[in-house]
């Protein structure tokens, strides 16, 4: 039976988004719903074009786990303090991205079983 995945990303460094990517796309392909959250410190990482160039050694392409989470249902939510506390627009962002504030996340992952922050 699906679960609901929960996963909070709080920094826009490779050690913050390649846990969040790669457990949210494998969640996703496991057949899980997911939900991928973005506080303000994260959301450098969400902007067009960025997460297009981080590349690590030994690790998957990060564009593959992206699209792989989207392709499969998953979400990726943008926490709305991040527009005003990071002076960007809902334009600045990959294609997908809802923005939300954080009671909507909270209301949407009240049943989640499986939660994860880095």
């Amino acid at each position: 039976m699906a679960k609901l995945v929960s996963i909070v990303c709080n920094g826009s460094e490779p050690k913050n988004l390649y846990p969040t990517f790669i457990l949210g796309s494998a969640a996703a392909a496991a057949g899980d719903k997911v939900i991928l959250f973005f506080t303000p410190g994260a959301a450098p990482a969400l902007k067009k074009g960025v997460l297009d160039e981080i590349k690590a050694k030994g690790m998957p392409d990060m564009i593959e786990l992206v699209e792989g989470v989207q392709n499969l249902g998953g979400r990726i939510l943008l926490c709305e303090l991040a527009l005003e506390a990071k002076d960007l627009k809902k334009e600045d962002f990959r294609d997908g991205i809802e923005i939300v504030g954080a009671t909507s996340f909270m209301a949407e992952i009240k049943d989640a079983q499986v939660t994860f922050s880095f």
